[in-house]
């Protein structure tokens, strides 16, 4: 099964929260776990690797909290995803720096890397801003990408 990690998921939920709010307004890690129905220590947990990010913007001080480090249309999931789990990589010869033993003569990871770019762009694509709105109408309705490997 392919899925995100829980912090990566919480963190696009505590992003989310921010996106929502007022611009000019910072909201402390504790508002932030109330509005994301998250423990305290996980919200903590999560801000420090999207601040190093600059996804988040830290102010300190008694009115001190956090806001986000850009406009929600300037982010892209891509930038949360790889913020908590470092570079996406479907595969570990998804990565340029490989240490797969059986790289250099395996005969499918080309399309590995194919198939990693074009989840990369498929996040790259998605804002938060974009996240923030309600589904389509037509719940069945879904997205589809077409994915052509070539060698």
């Amino acid at each position: 099964m392919l899925r995100i990690t829980k912090l990566t998921d919480y963190a696009t939920v505590v992003m989310t929260v921010l996106a929502a709010a007022d611009p000019d307004r910072v909201l402390s890690a504790a508002e932030l776990a109330e509005q994301s129905g998250l423990e305290p220590p996980t919200v903590s947990k999560l801000l420090k690797p999207l601040a190093q990010a600059g996804l988040v913007e830290g102010l300190r001080g008694v009115r001190g909290g956090y806001r986000l480090g850009r406009h929600a249309d300037d982010i892209s999931l891509i930038e949360i995803v790889e913020a908590m789990e470092g570079p996406l990589a479907m595969t570990e010869c998804s990565l340029h720096d490989s240490q797969c033993g059986i790289a250099k003569r395996c005969g499918i990871r080309h399309n590995w890397r194919l198939i990693n770019d074009v989840i990369a762009e498929a996040l790259r694509k998605v804002t938060l801003a974009q996240m923030l709105k309600p589904p389509a109408s037509n719940s069945s309705r879904r997205h589809s990408i077409d994915i052509h490997i070539t060698n």
